[in-house]
């Protein structure tokens, strides 16, 4: 079921996560696959909806820093952080509070969670109605495209999810930046909408990159954010079977930002990916993008697509 985001969608929405139910809602970066964090076995649920490995963490999302100091121990940097970024799409991983009712299995086993203060008001009004912090990864088979619309949602998971909040397209079209807190460093596990050097201004720290390493939050998989056909990287041009997505100077058969705007690139990534799977050709090449800045992020997210799987 598919609906409008209305007070009633919404009361709707939240009686389903108190019964330890799925519900796809749409946040700033891309739509989530939310349940009740607190309860294991709807987390459980999340897990089987995607077929995602269980070693692979969940984010938890909050409505107030109360909560956020609740199930994590937060220094100061992740306070200035916090005042900086908060709410938006910023996600720290913290030492896990000891005593914290946030289900085992949202930590794939770490003792860190990873946690954010979304800024979507459909986000923000779920959680405030059902009344406990959010486990939300994003609403698509594990590995598969991220879902920037509610038809994406229910193209990849079908009835898996009983109910999808439509908000429209995503404003940001990528996932959240994900930083380790650490006391003489930030470690940058995963790029997104805030850059590094964002990040090491707000919080007074460096930023270290993290390329290769163990699972420590979501989207560190060598292979993810994939279609169903193969990527190719760089491309100026397309070769026989493939549909191109340009960017800038490189036309395609269709564009991330025809005049090479990074911000407009990130936001439309996603919905041009899904777009190239469901054409009938057999490759999908993509323009360069620049890596400075956003270009980054969304570097990361086409690395992974084409990684292979």
């Amino acid at each position: 079921m598919i609906l409008p985001i209305e007070d009633r969608a919404i009361a709707q929405a939240a009686a389903l996560i108190r019964a330890g139910q799925l519900v796809a809602v749409p946040s700033e970066t891309v739509y989530g696959l939310a349940a009740d964090a607190t309860d294991g076995e709807a987390v459980a649920r999340i897990y089987a909806a995607k077929g995602r490995p269980s070693f692979n963490p969940l984010i938890v999302h909050v409505g107030s820093m109360a909560d956020a100091d609740a199930f994590a121990m937060l220094p100061p940097a992740a306070h200035r952080l916090a005042r900086a970024f908060w709410p938006g799409p910023l996600t720290m991983v913290l030492p896990s509070r000891t005593g914290s009712p946030i289900a085992a299995l949202v930590m794939a086993g770490l003792a860190t969670i990873a946690i954010r203060m979304p800024s979507h008001p459909a986000m923000r009004a779920l959680i405030e109605a059902a009344g406990v912090p959010l486990a939300a990864p994003s609403a698509n088979a594990s590995g598969r495209i991220s879902a920037t619309r509610a038809e994406h949602v229910s193209a990849s998971l079908g009835d898996r999810v009983p109910l999808i909040l439509d908000g429209g397209p995503t404003r940001h079209g990528l996932e959240s930046t994900i930083v380790a807190v650490e006391p003489e460093r930030l470690r940058l596990l995963r790029p997104g909408p805030i850059d590094a050097p964002a990040l090491e201004q707000a919080s007074g720290l460096p930023v270290m990159l993290v390329e290769n390493g163990a699972i420590e939050a979501p989207g560190q998989l060598s292979s993810h954010y994939a279609p169903g056909k193969p990527v190719r990287l760089d491309a100026r041009e397309r070769r026989a079977g493939e549909w191109l997505i340009g960017f800038g100077a490189v036309a395609g058969d269709d564009t991330l930002s025809a005049s090479g705007d990074l911000v407009e690139a990130a936001a439309r990534l996603f919905d041009a990916l899904h777009r190239a799977d469901a054409v009938s050709s057999t490759g999908i090449a993509i323009a360069p993008i620049p890596h400075g800045g956003l270009g980054m992020a969304i570097n990361d997210r086409l690395r992974r697509a084409a990684a292979p799987r």
